[in-house]
């Protein structure tokens, strides 16, 4: 599991491949100089509930994972974050879509 700080005082556990793709989004609207919420579910065993968090160009962020390897992104997860990020909603973590020439599994067939 790896770590998405905010402003050095807000902690939120996601899977390495979740924290990979949602940096991609996140670091693209915020180079843009765009502004926006970020909302997910919470840990089941902390109460089962969600948080919100305002995304800003001067609020710190960091990202730290747990595995050694980078996951590899897919493109059409990347999209369809993006378009939650762009709604008046903001950014949610959305299921990642099957890609061509995957298993069930989410490893390639080659």
């Amino acid at each position: 599991m790896g770590k998405l700080t905010y402003d050095s005082s807000l902690t939120a556990d996601f899977d390495d491949r979740v924290l990979a793709h949602i940096q991609v989004v996140i670091g693209a609207k915020l180079r843009r100089g765009e502004c926006f919420y970020f909302t997910w579910r919470d840990d089941p065993q902390g109460g089962d509930g969600r948080s919100t968090i305002w995304m800003h160009p001067s609020i710190p962020l960091a990202y730290k994972y747990f595995g050694g390897r980078s996951p590899s992104l897919n493109r059409d997860w990347i999209e369809a974050l993006m378009l939650t990020a762009n709604s008046s909603g903001g950014l949610q973590i959305v299921p990642e879509p099957h890609r061509l020439g995957s298993t069930s599994n989410g490893k390639d067939d080659s």
